[in-house]
């Protein structure tokens, strides 16, 4: 008999507010959920503030924050110069 994958519960965390005590208790409450119903809590977006609460209490194992992605720099197109100054024309 074939197992299928734990089912995903994602949480998008960007219009969250403050981050507080209360934010990381029922984090932990959705997270406890999830387990009992064999699926797992995916966080998104969590702000710096809450990622470092989060370690703070000691839950850095437990609430799985989702790295967020950096965007990359981008070369310039060939035959694009920086700008730059011209020296001074001879006398």
């Amino acid at each position: 008999m074939a197992t299928s994958a734990p089912q995903s519960i994602v949480c998008d965390l960007s219009a969250l507010g403050d981050a507080d005590a209360e934010t990381i208790d029922l984090l932990a409450r959705l997270q406890l959920a999830a387990r009992r119903q064999d699926r797992t809590l995916r966080l998104l977006h969590a702000s710096p503030a809450l990622q470092d609460l989060i370690a703070f209490a000691g839950l850095g194992s437990v609430l799985c924050v989702e790295p967020q992605r950096e965007a990359e720099e981008r070369e310039d197109p060939l035959g694009v110069e920086e700008e730059r100054q011209l020296r001074d024309p001879p006398a």
